[in-house]
């Protein structure tokens, strides 16, 4: 939940960067700010997931600490932008378990869920034949479960999220799709990232392209896979040609190296452009992408010999848990910063 203090900042910060205005130029954040002469709660979540962290604004501003201002757009909106995770989740008490350790629940959580499905195993000796493992009847079963629960959770947020933002009319929705997916507000009007001062490199953005994609790939490579069993009454395993096998490798290696390079881009930025406290979460969830892509690659290269088994339990383990914590962490950055977009889209339009 954002906190009345992290609320009183962010509001003295946009006041103090909307009379000044040197930063109008870079990103929708200054823009949309210029629209407004009070900024209440919604106004604040609305910035802070319209924010893209690029940072540049810290390095231009006058009035960046040590000044005693004290104005730091990036970090403050930070702080409000994971705060609004917790504040539209569903069930709210469940946002708490962010602030636990959580990769190593994460861990631990994966390895649970291997351990109750091998309790499913037909055979241990069904080489590359993962339903002869495990029935295709009891995979449905289970993840259809956890994925019908994730979309109603991912409902409630959007919804509460929409009716925070305010979203208008008008919305100038190609500009909008161009938005989301070139992300092209990631950097500032130039072409690069800010990393820290005079340091400007396009890594960043690369490696969030590779996760989003990767992402939206291996979605992809799942969803063929469905229609190929259900439609066709094709079964896996499939040929490492076939289309669903080249997506999801292409989807795979997308969500290893994506998260991997974005926690060392993480560990190489100015720490002044974030919320340290956020820590956890990013890391956790960059852990669990890094798991479950690397189980399932590792799934795909050895599904013929004796490992099949373990690393299918492995994986599909990891696969639970990412789909059951996906509401509830840094995932639904991107979710929001779509509705952010939407609105920005609108306002611009108008």
């Amino acid at each position: 939940m954002l906190s009345p203090e992290t609320l009183t900042e962010a509001q003295h910060v946009m006041t103090v960067c909307n009379a000044c205005r040197y930063c109008e130029a870079y990103c929708p954040v200054f823009q949309a700010m210029e629209n407004r002469t009070a900024f209440a709660k919604g106004d604040i979540l609305y910035l802070s997931n319209l924010c893209h962290n690029c940072g540049e604004c810290l390095y231009a501003c006058q009035y960046a600490p040590p000044h005693e201002f004290n104005i730091n757009v990036p970090r403050v909106l930070a702080e409000a932008r994971v705060a609004s995770y917790e504040e539209y989740c569903w069930p709210r008490s469940w946002a708490a378990f962010r602030h636990a350790p959580g990769v190593i629940v994460s861990l631990v959580g994966s390895l649970f869920f291997a351990w109750i499905l091998r309790n499913f195993v037909r055979t241990p000796d069904a080489h590359g034949d993962f339903y002869a493992a495990i029935p295709h009847d009891v995979m449905v079963a289970g993840f259809g479960v956890v994925s019908l629960f994730v979309m109603l959770v991912l409902t409630i947020g959007v919804a509460r999220a929409a009716r925070s933002f305010g979203l208008p009319h008008g919305v100038n929705y190609g500009r909008w799709l161009r938005d989301v997916l070139t992300l092209r507000h990631l950097h500032t009007t130039g072409e690069d990232c800010t990393s820290n001062v005079d340091e400007r490199t396009p890594w960043r953005r690369y490696f969030h392209h590779l996760t989003f994609y990767g992402f939206a790939l291996c979605f992809a490579s799942t969803s063929v896979a469905a229609l190929y069993h259900t439609v066709f009454g094709w079964s896996a395993p499939y040929a490492y040609t076939s289309l669903p096998v080249l997506l999801g490798t292409a989807g795979g290696l997308g969500l290893v190296v994506g998260p991997i390079g974005l926690l060392v881009q993480r560990r190489r930025r100015d720490p002044q452009l974030g919320d340290p406290s956020q820590r956890e979460l990013d890391v956790t969830f960059i852990a669990m992408l890094v798991m479950t892509s690397g189980s399932g690659l590792a799934l795909l290269a050895f599904r013929g010999g004796g490992a099949m088994v373990p690393l299918l339990l492995l994986h599909l383990g990891s696969v639970v848990v990412l789909f059951a914590t996906l509401p509830y962490g840094k995932f639904v950055h991107g979710i929001y910063r779509a509705l952010a977009l939407l609105k920005f889209s609108a306002e611009a339009h108008q």
